[in-house]
């Protein structure tokens, strides 16, 4: 038996801060998440395929667009047609009820565990190779309570479970129907389909539980291959086995390089290029190390879109440059007196002044709030601050 298990193809996702592109590539961007999906339909029908598990978060909004729900249900009917059995359930994300789904009725497509309602399906390959399918779908976009407590006992047959679902925290809101691997295990099922974490990962061989990562990366934060699991099962000894097949049109993928001493603009602009070799289309993002070395004119040039649709352009394979940031490295140091004085003031001064500013800020529309409340961004704007304040010190710190 073979099958593939994919997750969190996002469709609709908005590509923000991408404007700049030119058209040609920020279309292809756009239409990035399309293609890999039609690209695992291909896969799946030239591999002769017995199942799809599509593990959630298949539309970006539980108010998907007619265009996405168009494609998603004429992917969906290239493989009912050439009789492959398609399972899928809701995420957070696409918490939806059934009806509001525009794919075909068939015997061979089932949304699986409506309305939150832990569900039990059962097939056969054509080879007769009996198996069971386990799980549920969103209808909120939280389920706070634990579900795996109420998957059923496994019976004879090989049994996939499938859940949208985050592991359990004690750092975090366990908002995503929190679960323990040992739970999972204590099931005995043979393979678990999991979604919702972005970054592929296998948390358990035996039995295998696995996450396929999102099948396009949208961000700089969701770096490497993108794509699905195949996977095949040795019907006599239900061992399974399973592959990583890229699909993902775009990747991203983070570049650095480092300044230690004043820079001419032409020798940076070389450094830059020299430091980008893309063997297939990427985006990249680039992290200056030692930005204290650079002059304002220079920071200023790095920030320039303009400058970096002309890196763009000398670059293979329809590549980008998309994103620059600045940091300090660690040859920039004072006397330890300066040191521990900077440092207190850093964690003082920075947090209440970037609370202050960012409060305000945040109430200005829904992205505002969530870029607000980004580690990551917080992250970017403290790198940001300390690259200034450096450039500043420097001459006091090479004098002392």
């Amino acid at each position: 038996m073979k099958f593939i298990h994919f997750a969190d193809a996002h469709l609709d996702s908005p590509f923000r801060g991408l404007s700049f592109l030119p058209s040609k590539a920020f279309n292809k961007i756009h239409d990035a998440a399309n293609q890999s999906l039609k690209t695992i339909v291909d896969l799946a029908l030239t591999k002769q395929v017995d199942l799809v598990l599509i593990a959630g978060d298949t539309f970006d909004s539980s108010q998907a667009t007619p265009s996405s729900q168009l494609f998603f249900a004429k992917e969906i009917k290239r493989l009912t047609d050439a009789n492959i059995q398609v399972v899928m359930i809701f995420g957070n994300h696409d918490h939806m009820d059934k009806k509001d789904l525009l794919v075909e009725e068939s015997p061979y497509f089932k949304l699986l565990g409506n309305g939150e309602k832990i569900e039990k399906v059962s097939y056969k390959t054509k080879s007769g190779f009996k198996y069971d399918v386990v799980g549920f779908s969103y209808l909120n976009n939280h389920i706070e309570k634990n579900m795996i407590s109420e998957f059923p006992s496994k019976t004879n047959d090989f049994t996939f479970g499938i859940m949208h679902a985050q592991e359990k925290s004690t750092t975090h809101k366990n908002s995503y129907a929190p679960y323990t691997v040992q739970e999972i295990k204590a099931l005995n099922y043979n393979y678990f389909a999991l979604g919702h974490i972005h970054k592929r990962q296998i948390i358990s061989e035996a039995p295998l539980i696995v996450y396929p990562g999102n099948i396009q990366g949208r961000h700089i934060n969701e770096m490497g291959e993108k794509g699905c699991y195949l996977g095949e099962v040795n019907e006599k000894t239900q061992k399974v086995k399973i592959d990583f097949i890229k699909t993902a049109p775009i990747k991203w993928q983070e570049v650095e390089i480092e300044i230690d001493q004043e820079i001419a603009k032409s020798k940076l602009q070389s450094l830059i290029l020299n430091s980008l070799h893309p063997l297939e289309t990427t985006y990249y993002s680039l992290r200056v190390i030692g930005a204290q070395n650079l002059t304002d004119e220079e920071k200023e040039l790095l920030e320039d879109n303009n400058f970096w649709t002309s890196i763009s352009l000398q670059l293979q394979n329809d590549s980008q440059l998309v994103d620059v940031k600045f940091e300090v490295n660690e040859k920039f140091q004072l006397n330890s007196g300066d040191e521990k004085a900077f440092r207190d003031a850093e964690e003082v001064v920075f947090e209440e002044e970037f609370l202050q500013i960012i409060s305000d800020w945040a109430k200005k529309d829904p992205f505002s709030y969530r870029l607000a409340n980004s580690p990551s961004f917080k992250k970017h704007v403290k790198q940001l601050a300390e690259v200034k304040l450096a450039s500043r010190l420097k001459g006091f710190s090479d004098e002392t």
